[in-house]
């Protein structure tokens, strides 16, 4: 087909609808190692001229990674809704971006078109569009999911604790988890990378964080982030399950890589539901994402790293999930070089999560090989808080000593919280109320973190 924009006399030519993309992507490292990047500024400009005027109509008959070689795309065909997207099916990628921004356009509207959208339409306006735009319009969309409290109301913002430790060894997940609850973290999840998939393992950190849950009667939902085989294995053994989480992408090689397709999440899917843990809602699905996984796996087609994770957001829509979340930085300099980088897909992700009907949230993170550092993090925490971000993940002391990576602290979601006048999930900050660990302006009991820790020795699980 071809799309063309001429600057200065000179006409930039694009073959088709994958380069357009590619070439119309803010910079990153990720695709200049994949070959696939503007080779100039002029080029990147050109593309994105000529990506505005392209038809959203383009996007439903011109696939950028073959039907009929990826269960991807075919999931994204065959589940779309043209009678959703139907109020504007006439817009070209420009006009999507000038009405998403118009203030007639609100929440509930961008709620009706959420089966309307592609990844592709909504990868290819968020090229269009600066960092203010991509916060002002996913604040607008709401996303709200339950299983023992209610994640993604408007003034909330929930937190995963994440008490990883390096050994999997009990008592240092359990202070961990004490820490994070007495700075009123964890309404999210109760989440732990374990250092090991093994079974025996996965299990007994089921049930530490489930017989802390019990015990103190903590309106939250916990996982550990075993691979989904490990975790259906459990569920089938009725060990106490609560989210099953799986990393996904956004093509069917890299979900291959994952050693993970569509039919296998959807046995997993309907073993957890069957487990009927949730008390007030039924998602049970925990997928985690980032931009650069289809790259770093060779399983890309060519497309570009963040037009490959929008993707992977249509697989994550189809389980309902409780949570889904952007590991953003956490993959290397490889694909997002510096915080400048690192910020900008993790407002895109968030963006294009939320008008996808996912409850977005984001792990503000980077490796210590990134040029990257905490001020950065500290910038991009803030600017998902106004966003209306579901959900940031908080480590002690914003250091995870398992995954060796910098993420954000206990303290990072307080001064959120305080700065913006954001809550945690009603449930949650009801129980942190009626623990006496904040009072009802959310400032914290210094007494009651003390009698915690003198008695942590008592209070642990064993």
């Amino acid at each position: 087909m071809g799309y063309q924009h001429t600057v200065r006399h000179h006409t930039y030519k694009f073959a088709d609808l994958k380069i357009l993309l590619a070439k119309a992507t803010p910079y990153r490292s990720g695709d200049a190692l994949a070959g696939v990047a503007a080779q100039s500024a002029e080029e990147r400009v050109s593309a994105q001229m000529a990506l505005a005027n392209v038809p959203l109509k383009n996007f439903l008959n011109e696939a950028v990674i073959p039907y009929e070689d990826d269960e991807i795309t075919r999931l994204i065909m065959d589940g779309h809704s043209a009678a959703a997207l139907y109020p504007i099916s006439h817009f070209t990628v420009g006009e999507l971006r000038d009405w998403l921004l118009s203030e007639q356009t609100d929440g509930p509207t961008l709620e009706k078109l959420t089966n309307g959208f592609t990844p592709e339409m909504l990868a290819a306006v968020s090229k269009l569009m600066r960092n203010q735009d991509l916060i002002a319009v996913a604040k607008k969309r709401e996303v709200v999911t339950r299983f023992r409290n209610t994640i993604g109301l408007k003034g909330r913002l929930a937190t995963r604790l994440q008490p990883n430790h390096p050994t999997d060894d009990p008592k240092g997940i359990a202070a961990s988890m004490i820490d994070g609850l007495l700075y009123g973290s964890g309404d999210a999840v109760i989440g732990v990378n374990p250092a090991t998939d093994n079974a025996g393992t996965i299990a007994n950190i089921l049930n530490l964080i489930d017989e802390v849950r019990q015990r103190f009667e903590i309106p939250t939902q916990s996982c550990v982030l075993s691979h989904i085989t490990t975790t259906l294995d459990l569920v089938n053994r009725k060990a106490p399950v609560d989210l099953c989480f799986q990393s996904i992408g956004g093509t069917e090689k890299t979900n291959t890589s994952f050693g993970v397709n569509l039919s296998l999440i959807a046995e997993a899917y309907e073993a957890t539901l069957a487990l009927d843990r949730g008390t007030i809602g039924n998602n049970v699905m925990y997928f985690e994402t980032g931009q650069g996984s289809s790259l770093s796996a060779n399983a890309h087609h060519g497309v570009d790293q963040q037009t490959c994770e929008v993707r992977a957001y249509a697989l994550a829509r189809k389980f309902k999930p409780m949570l889904v979340n952007t590991v953003v930085g956490f993959i290397g300099p490889e694909y997002l070089y510096d915080g400048k980088q690192i910020i900008r897909a993790a407002l895109e992700d968030h963006f294009c999560g939320k008008l996808m009907g996912l409850p977005m949230g984001v792990d503000a993170c980077y490796t210590n090989h990134a040029e990257a550092d905490q001020d950065d993090m500290d910038n991009l925490t803030t600017l998902l808080g106004v966003a209306g971000c579901n959900f940031i993940i908080c480590v002690p002391g914003a250091d995870d000593i398992m995954l060796n990576y910098q993420s954000a602290s206990f303290h990072d979601a307080l001064y959120l919280r305080q700065t913006l006048g954001l809550r945690p999930a009603p449930e949650f900050e009801a129980w942190l109320m009626r623990q006496g660990i904040t009072d009802e302006h959310g400032q914290l009991s210094a007494l009651k973190q003390k009698e915690i820790w003198q008695n942590f020795d008592r209070l642990w699980i064993k």
